[in-house]
């Protein structure tokens, strides 16, 4: 029997990057998979990788922006598998700007996708959740949320918000048994950080910062997700896993 059989994750974000790596190493540890994005096409790919590894794995369009849609993929879900053991919210983004050229609307997209879409996912899948002796609860938060750079007003904030909610909600759950942890990815091989890596001197640079001189494999995400799924890992909430490469610490 693998670790996770019998498990359900919610996973927001699945259908690159980050949010795919740690899908596929859930569906590895035997987990059932309901997996969340916008893009149906590349999402369905997520699915159809992470059931050649034996396990259910359905793909659901959301908006988690929005309050119905947010409802709509939680009766969804509930109806295709019942419960929910695990909940992986990774769907994201960034805006670059100077303060001064923010609109309101454009602060607001970055809170929603980033802050508001973990509120009302946690909101809708909690009560799910309970009553299982068992919860895993992940927030993808960012090296930003503890170091920053310029034009990352937006971005930084958002990611910080979402550590003290990541504190607050496992001090709420803790009696269930439900552990809620942050992951600050720092930067990693993925498909939104090729324009660096083709680019020679912005790459340089960037290496520049990464005191293990190399960036991160989505692989290396994966891992850390499963692990932090297992019971072994029961007793590790409240807080943020910075998995950097040593940024923060240079």
């Amino acid at each position: 029997m693998k670790p996770l059989e019998n498990k359900v994750a919610v996973i927001s974000g699945a259908s690159r990057g980050l949010g795919k790596a740690m899908a596929l190493a859930l569906a590895a540890q035997g987990a059932s998979l309901a997996l969340v994005a916008r893009d149906e096409a590349a999402l369905a790919d997520t699915a159809r990788e992470a059931r050649a590894l034996g396990v259910p794995a359905e793909a659901f369009r959301a908006d988690l922006t929005s309050e119905d849609s947010v409802a709509a993929l939680e009766k969804a879900v509930i109806e295709r598998y019942g419960k929910v053991h695990i909940l992986i919210n990774n769907a994201g983004m960034n805006l670059r700007k100077k303060i001064h050229d923010f609109t309101l609307e454009e602060w607001m997209w970055v809170t929603n996708t980033n802050l508001t879409s973990v509120f009302l996912m946690c909101r809708a899948f909690v009560p799910h959740m309970k009553g299982q002796g068992y919860g895993r609860i992940f927030n993808m938060t960012s090296i930003m949320a503890h170091v920053s750079l310029p034009e990352r007003t937006a971005y930084s904030s958002t990611k910080a918000a979402l550590l003290g909610l990541t504190k607050s909600l496992a001090l709420e759950l803790a009696p269930e048994g439900i552990t809620v942890v942050g992951i600050s990815p720092g930067p990693f091989l993925t498909e939104m950080n090729l324009p660096i890596t083709q680019d020679a001197e912005k790459n340089a640079l960037f290496l520049s910062k990464i005191p293990v001189g190399r960036w991160g494999q989505v692989e290396e995400i994966g891992a850390l997700a499963a692990y932090l799924c297992s019971d072994a890992a029961g007793f590790i909430t409240g807080t943020d896993i910075l998995i950097d490469g040593g940024w923060c610490a240079a």
